[in-house]
């Protein structure tokens, strides 16, 4: 699993999963659909992202769609990455 990708999933089991919560996080692991990530964590990871990969997304693109799996928020960061 490429760098963005594991980045984006160690910090939802960090920031949205309790310790003893032992769901398994892959790649394709629906996130909003699957009810881990609502709607104010997706703005937390949002700006975690920006931050961490000095882009700025706007918030058009921050769609549920584009932060529903690890795989499509790798896609959205690398569109917006310079």
């Amino acid at each position: 699993m490429d760098d963005i990708k594991q980045t984006v999933l160690d910090y939802i089991r960090k920031e949205y999963l309790e310790e003893d919560d032992d769901r398994e996080l892959t790649e394709t692991t629906p996130l909003i659909t699957g009810g881990i990530v609502d709607s104010f964590s997706m703005v937390s990871l949002k700006r975690f992202l920006e931050r961490k990969y000095a882009i700025q997304i706007p918030d058009a693109d921050a769609s549920p769609e584009a932060f529903d799996t690890a795989r499509s928020i790798e896609v959205l960061v690398n569109r917006f990455k310079k």
